[in-house]
């Protein structure tokens, strides 16, 4: 079982990991750059809002210098009102505040020349030092001013302007644990988003791993985006293409075969009219040999084009009815381990791959150890035989067609070596693997495995219902 950073390694290293990787990035950088930029446009905000009411206080001013400017003047040396008085002096002030004066000078005209500086400390001096507090506030309040000056009908008048300070209160946008929040709801969602847009891919990758070991795939259903479909598209006009080829390469070689059968008549006829009876054995044994390796050829094709059925399968019945077969006959065919197992696979196919094994393992191997199990929800069937084996570096090469053993019982059996591929051909047709291994004690045992189902729901294509009478139906005899 695979470890948790070994299972987080391998979805890193995926389509749908890598999106996940991006969109959680994009997502979270989106979002907080969203959140800063929207706390810099509250703060200007604030910003703006403040200089407004210095913009509205200045212009109040100026109304009242404009009706009575003795009497206004007089009121603010009083300080009678509130959020304006006097310059004092002995203040700090900061550069001129262009912003402001623009502002003032929109409200006030050109010939006001405004001017406008923000005092930086020492506002009021000690005018707020006094033992009588405000409820609950131990410290004199903190306030802004601004030291005006403008002119009004010749007249050049100086004020500074007071406002409380102001207090951007905290926002918990850009929190830590806010932003933890952020990339945990990104991530969240880029996962759901990299499964849902990698479904095609996923569908074409388990089609391409199912043609892989199926010379008789479905078709994918061609659904999702435009670029998925034509991909789909293409694979299933690629998959139709081949089977065409199989097809067409079939029915080459069964018409070659019809066309050879007349004049291979003919020439068995005229060589038993040959004389000297060890000539014309030789020559009719060569002509039967020749015969065989059409028929065999014939028949390696047919089996890369099944077309078969998928049924339900009782493995236990196929397996013990395949020895009994071999055991009427008189072969040394036994069953030494069986597995109650059910399997959707082709039939006929199974029986045939099943029963070359057999008859590979009688014929070069001098008899048939059969031994079903299951392990890890796959159904394996062994096939061993007590021959000499094959050299390790040729175990792979005997599953080419006319490849043969090279100990003394392969010279003296005959045959074409085409056993072991037609084989193989026939696993494939239903998503089955056969490899060869040498046996420790001696001798060969090739492998068979495929999925198990035990509740009727192998792996099969989607088009073709589960019945499970059928794996009672009568099985076919081997003759």
């Amino acid at each position: 079982m695979r470890g948790p950073f070994r299972l987080l390694s391998d979805y890193a290293a995926s389509l749908a990991g890598r999106i996940t990787l991006l969109l959680t990035l994009g997502i979270a950088g989106a979002s907080i750059a969203a959140l800063v930029v929207a706390e810099q446009i509250r703060i200007h905000a604030l910003q703006s809002l403040q200089l407004e009411r210095v913009v509205a206080s200045t212009m109040d001013m100026a109304q009242r210098f404009a009706r009575d400017s003795r009497a206004t003047q007089d009121l603010i040396d009083r300080r009678m009102l509130f959020g304006v008085r006097s310059p004092f002096p002995h203040a700090t002030f900061g550069p001129a505040d262009p912003h402001l004066t623009d502002l003032l000078t929109h409200g006030l005209g050109p010939a006001a020349r405004v001017s406008a500086r923000r005092i930086t400390s020492n506002c009021f001096g000690n005018m707020l030092d006094s033992p009588n507090r405000v409820a609950g506030l131990t410290t004199a309040p903190a306030v802004d001013c601004w030291q005006i000056a403008f002119d009004d009908g010749g007249q050049r008048h100086e004020i500074v302007v007071d406002l409380p300070a102001l207090q951007i209160p905290h926002s918990g946008m850009l929190d830590p644990a806010y932003l933890v929040l952020i990339v945990m709801a990104s991530a969240l969602v880029s996962v759901f988003a990299a499964r849902v847009t990698s479904v095609p891919l996923r569908r074409l990758a388990d089609a391409a791993r199912k043609f892989s070991v199926s010379i008789d795939p479905q078709p994918i259903p061609v659904n999702g985006p435009r670029e998925v479909r034509a991909a789909l598209e293409t694979y299933n006009l690629m998959q139709q293409k081949v089977r065409d080829g199989f097809r067409e390469r079939t029915q080459i070689l069964a018409a070659i075969t019809h066309d050879l059968q007349t004049p291979l008549t003919r020439l068995r006829l005229r060589l038993e009219q040959v004389a000297d009876d060890e000539l014309r054995a030789r020559l009719i044994a060569d002509l039967s040999a020749m015969q065989e390796m059409v028929r065999d050829g014939l028949e390696l094709a047919r089996s890369a084009e099944n077309r078969e059925g998928w049924s339900i399968v009782d493995v236990e019945s196929l397996v013990t009815s395949l020895v009994e077969d071999h055991a009427d006959m008189g072969e040394p065919v036994v069953l030494t381990q069986i597995c109650k197992a059910a399997a959707r696979v082709k039939p006929d196919a199974l029986t045939r791959c099943l029963e070359n094994l057999v008859s590979n393992a009688v014929k070069y191997g001098g008899g048939a150890e059969i031994a079903c199990r299951l392990l890890n929800g796959r159904i394996e069937i062994m096939v061993s035989d007590q021959g000499p084996g094959i050299p390790p570096d040729r175990l792979n090469e005997m599953f080419e067609p006319f490849v043969r053993g090279d100990n003394s019982r392969s010279r003296t059996t005959g045959g074409t070596g085409i056993g072991l591929t037609i084989a193989r051909a026939q696993a494939l047709s239903f998503g089955a693997t056969i490899d060869l291994q040498n046996r420790p004690q001696g001798g060969l045992s090739a492998r068979l495995t495929f999925p198990c189902s035990p509740d009727g729901s192998a792996d099969a294509p989607p088009d073709v219902p589960a019945r499970r009478e059928e794996a009672n139906a009568p099985l076919p005899r081997l003759r």
